[in-house]
């Protein structure tokens, strides 16, 4: 133990144990998955990050050995640990340099984005030196003062090669391209089993992995555009669930993206089209539906219902408004209640995500 500490310290590293683990030290060969949840702070104790609470909710870090991690000081300090052992680290700045542009995607993940939005198409020590934000005013003044961090870690399990299935961010390209089908039909599956959320996280990941080869490649190529009509059936998967989901800003965000590359897609003016009349856009709905029709006429009918749906939801709502209106000059009627207001929203919008299922 001491002849570790020593070398640690050697490298700008000073351990302090907390709570000593079980059994004996791992050799950690290349390939081994560790899962651990990290604390990240500062040296005056700022907290920046919280594997326990990120996001909401509580979700371990996991890293296969050897696969060249962007900060590649957490592989150096979880191989001094040992099972259920919990250590403060203190990093010196050449090893925590890259520390925003790690958070930055780990929070990403965590809100459910992509874990490359907001990065350049560059290196990591370039990044940094862009001054270019991270979107997290703490990152942002981190990436232009960097200074040494305060990891610390629990390991929680330590998994040898061979025992566990790879994860798809830790696969070769050629792995990625191979598994994307699959993770497509298990999303499927799922979204016939009415399993929505976990289908809506499969569609996610697929189109991760497939955004992950694309950014290697220069937008417009070959190989680019093939990449991308990869993503495209799963990205409106992934807007369909959100429609159930009652994500529908999130929809229009997704399908305006693909109308402005593919100006024919059916499918994505169709969901835009549900995702703008759910949020009371009739003008922009109609116009959707209009190229709907345009697009495919053999539609008119799912139209004409969607239509006439979105009619009714306005008309309850204007009927609504009277009411509440009125109470306020009237002591004889009482006003609407918030309540009311959102049982009769929802109960319009059960009708309106009606038969969302056929436009898979």
């Amino acid at each position: 133990m001491e002849e570790e500490a020593r070398k640690l310290a050697q490298e700008g590293i000073i351990k302090k144990l907390i709570s000593p683990g079980k059994g004996y030290l791992s050799t950690f060969p290349s390939g081994t998955k560790v899962i651990f949840h990290y604390r990240t702070s500062l040296c005056d104790g700022m907290v920046l990050d919280d594997s326990r609470t990120m996001g909401g909710q509580s979700k371990p870090m996991e890293l296969i050995l050897g696969k060249k991690f962007k900060l590649a000081v957490w592989e150096r300090l979880v191989i001094t640990m040992r099972q259920g052992e919990i250590a403060e680290f203190t990093c010196d700045t050449k090893h925590t340099v890259l520390y925003p542009l790690v958070s930055q995607s780990l929070r990403n993940i965590s809100a459910g984005k992509d874990p490359l939005e907001g990065q350049k198409h560059c290196c990591g020590l370039a990044q940094i030196h862009s001054h270019h934000s991270l979107g997290h005013k703490d990152l942002d003044e981190l990436q232009s003062n960097p200074q040494p961090l305060v990891f610390t870690i629990k390991l929680l399990e330590v998994l040898p090669p061979g025992t566990f299935q790879l994860d798809v961010w830790a696969m070769t390209d050629e792995q990625k391209l191979q598994v994307v089908p699959q993770i497509h039909e298990e999303g499927n599956m799922l979204f016939k089993k009415g399993l929505i959320n976990q289908a809506a996280e499969k569609y996610y990941n697929g189109i991760a992995c497939l955004k992950n080869l694309q950014m290697k490649e220069h937008p417009g190529d070959e190989t680019w555009v093939k990449l991308d009509l990869m993503i495209t059936p799963l990205l409106l998967n992934y807007c369909q669930c959100k429609l159930l989901q009652g994500q529908y800003y999130e929809v229009i965000e997704h399908c305006s993206a693909l109308i402005f590359k593919y100006d024919d897609n059916v499918k994505a003016f169709y969901k835009r089209a549900k995702a703008h009349a759910a949020v009371w856009n009739e003008a922009e709905a109609r116009a959707d539906f209009a190229k709907v029709l345009e697009l495919d006429p053999s539609l008119a009918p799912s139209v004409t219902k969607e239509l006439r749906a979105m009619e009714e939801r306005i008309r309850a709502k204007e009927e609504e408004d009277k009411g509440r209106y009125k109470g306020l000059f009237s002591h004889s009627a009482p006003p609407a209640t918030a309540t009311t207001c959102l049982t009769s929203i929802h109960r319009d919008d059960v009708t309106l995500l009606d038969g969302m299922r056929e436009c898979l």
